[in-house]
């Protein structure tokens, strides 16, 4: 029962996060992104110093990513999917389990938005 309480409030939080700040995630440099995701998940300096270097590589795979016109939607969502998993152990490592779930949140809402942009980017 306590785990399902966690998971709603952390599904829940995720929710007012991608209302509050929308289509921010693949248009930012690591640095903007670490800023962001620091006020969001409240990140602790040595957290925020252990999870620079992991966002900064996954930036030029997301720039590609966006880059990309040859892809579907659900290309990309897959694409990004697949970015996400390769660094997911190290940012598993770093943040707490509450930071983490709220984390899959904001990684799910960027799928999301790769999908929804997509689809209404005219052919």
């Amino acid at each position: 029962m306590r785990n399902r309480v966690l998971l709603f409030t952390a599904g829940l939080l995720c929710s007012c996060v991608c209302l509050i700040y929308p289509n921010r995630s693949l248009a930012q440099t690591p640095a903007q992104k670490l800023e962001h995701l620091s006020q969001v998940l409240n990140l602790s300096p040595e957290q925020k110093s252990e999870l620079l270097p992991v966002l900064e590589a996954e930036a030029p795979k997301l720039q590609a990513l966006k880059n990309n016109p040859n892809l579907t939607s659900g290309q990309k969502a897959m694409e990004l999917r697949a970015i996400h998993q390769q660094s997911d152990p190290q940012v598993k490592a770093i943040l707490s389990p509450q930071q983490y779930q709220e984390w899959q949140g904001i990684r799910q809402h960027e799928i999301q938005q790769a999908i929804q942009r997509k689809s209404t980017e005219p052919e």
